[in-house]
């Protein structure tokens, strides 16, 4: 029974991590773009919600990998932390190698293809990032 208890203590603990590590990606992420996340999926920007979905789906992936290997909350939080960063660096990189369009703009207007586009890249970047972080 007291394992038990340990497990289920372990997993709430977990879950109440990863909302704080959601919540403050959700926030550095709505920093880093020129509109306003919120608003935009509000109005049923599809693209702004499929990008937003996929870096807090990439860092459910890294948290995931990190939880897995960690033997302590303080070091899957740090490198929560670092994911966070890691995925704002791949969005600026993004940015800065096509420079015929600024994605936010696209995302803005509802470029589907370009939500789509940085769901893939986010998504294999936060799997790439997970293993070397396990």
């Amino acid at each position: 029974m007291d394992e038990f208890l340990q497990n289920a203590g372990n997993v709430g603990i977990g879950l109440v991590l990863l909302l704080v590590i959601l919540s403050v990606g959700a926030f550095v992420f709505s920093k880093l773009t020129r509109y306003n996340d919120g608003e935009e999926i509000r109005k049923g920007n599809q693209a702004a919600g499929m990008y937003m979905g996929s870096k807090l789906l990439g860092l459910c992936i890294i948290v995931a990998m990190v939880s897995y290997s960690s033997d302590s909350w303080v070091t899957m939080l740090i490198w929560s932390a670092i994911g966070i960063a890691i995925l704002c660096l791949v969005y600026i990189i993004f940015d800065l190698l096509t420079p015929r369009f600024k994605v936010c703009e696209q995302i803005e207007q509802g470029n589907l293809a370009v939500a789509q586009l940085l769901r893939s890249i986010i998504i294999g970047v936060s799997i790439v990032i997970g293993t070397f972080l396990m």
